[in-house]
């Protein structure tokens, strides 16, 4: 019940931040899709852990950051 609850609100919490990525370059819309991205599945892999979901978030916004860096380069 907890993990649903917790998995329901950071989904929520992704989805309500990515409207607010209109003005934002593509590397940071990369950024912060990743970042959410990460924040969901640190939750579902750690059971709502707060940790797994910041070290999910963290490694998903790196991950994001990259990939926008190599589009831009190309």
């Amino acid at each position: 019940m907890m993990r649903t609850i917790t998995v329901n609100t950071v989904t929520l919490a992704v989805i309500a931040g990515l409207m607010g990525c209109a003005g934002m370059s593509a590397q940071d819309r990369n950024t912060a899709i990743g970042a959410g991205v990460g924040a969901v599945g640190g939750a579902a892999l750690t059971g709502g852990s707060a940790l797994g979901t910041v070290g999910g978030a963290a490694v998903g916004g790196v991950v994001g950051h990259e990939i926008g860096d190599k589009k831009n380069r190309k």
